[in-house]
């Protein structure tokens, strides 16, 4: 006989597959929209040209079509553009515009190639801004849609030791998605947590920061109950989520090995890091001498800064970056971050850092070898030092070769706690793939134009990332 907790199950789950159908719908409406704009300025526009050289029946039309709506997919899922009610409608509405100019370029030199001369500018803009009008109009209603469809969830969050001013800041980001209506600690008591956390009041329980045992045992219990829960993994959630699965016999094994990457995965890495640094440093030749002479006519100092970091195994190289800061900077010996308003930071430094430029010079390191294009960034001895006071397992993420870009830069910020990254780092370490390295190439490109991901450390914010270090 089905029991509540069963048929509640079956509920949940028709409600998600609901849910899953209407976001894929919202979706692919507001491709096919943008579609049937570029299909509009091929016909009127762009098939003349072409058509002196290429004559094109309907399945030719066809294919341009369909080729051109699978990048636009393709770029909106990599970006999230196609993420309505889980980003921020803001986020969204960013990701397409996104998607739309790497889509759109492709297109243009496209459809140059099969005109066999470069075709008008002008059109293709004009295309992208109309496009533009209903990415801005698509996300509105859809994101208005799912939220009157589905409110944010009523959460109840079970918190141990530690203060949760921070998790409730994240939170409170995001309410149009999460609303945490009640905190409750284990220190009143297990048998309270329990009682509150299958009340019915609340649609999902969140695990912050909880000792293990407490931990398996309310998760085991919502489950049971069928409650949805959120947690905040630890060091050894992250490992156990990259373990292969075996068997004995009868008797499933998680296998977690000492990582290294194969041969194979070794040589296609630095393969993609040789052309790529080589492709980037000739694109970027122009930036990185007029971000020199912006250097050196600011004050009259070094263009370059070179300073030691450590990649895989903890080994020592010289970082190679434009000078942003003065020249002086560190004149006290002591190796500190950055800032929010770092009186060290120059006028010119701050553009640069804002822009990036700063990094450019790195794409020598890649060549070198002493890093790669992505992968854990590297750090300090000095800092790396400090962390593994509190924090031992911070030099697991030096199993790799440090990277100019990683999993920790595109999905946290420059002022994530370290003991943050480093999980965002074991992530990526984990569960490496070639593929992964691309798609976080060009969502690298995307967090270029996020000046969130470049923000310095708050005044006062440093205790609370040392403190941040302990696993409960």
């Amino acid at each position: 006989m089905i029991g509540p907790a069963e048929r509640f199950g079956e509920q949940v789950k028709k409600f998600e597959s609901a849910k899953r159908l209407i976001i894929l719908g919202l979706s692919v409406v507001g491709l096919v929209w943008m579609t049937a704009v570029y299909a509009f300025a091929w016909f009127n526009v762009y098939y003349k040209p072409v058509r002196l050289r290429l004559k094109f029946y309907f399945n030719g039309h066809a294919i341009v079509l369909l080729i051109y709506f699978v990048l636009l997919l393709f770029f909106s899922s990599t970006y999230g553009g196609t993420r309505v009610g889980y980003l921020k409608a803001s986020d969204v509405f960013f990701s397409q515009t996104f998607s739309l100019l790497a889509v759109n370029v492709i297109s243009y030199f496209q459809i140059s190639l099969m005109a066999n001369w470069l075709v008008a500018v002008p059109p293709m803009i004009e295309m992208t801004l109309l496009q533009l009008a209903i990415a801005g109009i698509w996300t509105y209603l859809s994101n208005r849609l799912y939220h009157r469809l589905y409110p944010p969830r009523k959460l109840l969050l079970v918190y141990g030791e530690r203060d949760v001013a921070d998790i409730m800041t994240k939170f409170e980001s995001r309410k149009d998605k999460y609303n945490v209506r009640e905190t409750i600690g284990i220190s009143q008591g297990m048998e309270a947590v329990l009682e509150k956390a299958v009340s019915g009041v609340f649609d999902a329980v969140v695990l912050w920061d909880i000792p293990a045992k407490e931990r398996n045992r309310l998760m085991k219990y919502c489950y049971a109950n069928s409650v949805r829960i959120y947690f905040m993994p630890k060091i050894t959630d992250v490992l156990v989520k990259g373990a292969e699965q075996l068997n004995l016999f009868d008797t499933p094994i998680f296998l977690i090995r000492e990582y290294e990457l194969t041969v194979e995965q070794r040589f296609a890495k630095r393969c993609i890091d040789l052309v790529c640094s080589l492709l980037l440093l000739v694109i970027a030749s122009p930036f990185m001498l007029f971000t020199a002479l912006a250097v050196k006519l600011y004050d009259g100092g070094p263009v370059l800064y070179k300073q030691i970091r450590c990649t895989r195994g903890e080994r020592q190289f010289y970082i190679l970056k434009f000078r942003s800061m003065r020249v002086d900077a560190e004149k006290d010996g002591v190796a500190r971050l950055s800032s929010k308003n770092d009186d060290r930071i120059t006028p010119v430094g701050k553009i640069i850092r804002k822009v990036r430029l700063d990094e450019l010079p790195q794409l020598i390191n890649i060549l070198k070898g002493d890093m790669s294009f992505i992968g854990p960034r590297p750090e300090r001895p000095e800092i790396i030092e400090q962390y593994k006071e509190d924090m031992p397992e911070f030099v697991y993420r030096m199993k790799v070769k440090a990277g100019l870009a990683g999993y920790a830069q595109v999905y946290g910020k420059y002022n994530t706690t370290p003991y943050d990254k480093l999980k965002l780092d074991l992530t990526y370490i984990e569960n490496y793939t070639i593929w992964l390295d691309v798609k976080l190439m060009l969502l690298t490109l995307k967090i270029l134009f996020v000046p969130e991901s470049t923000e310095g450390i708050d005044e006062g914010q440093t205790t609370a990332m040392k403190d941040s270090t302990k696993e409960k």
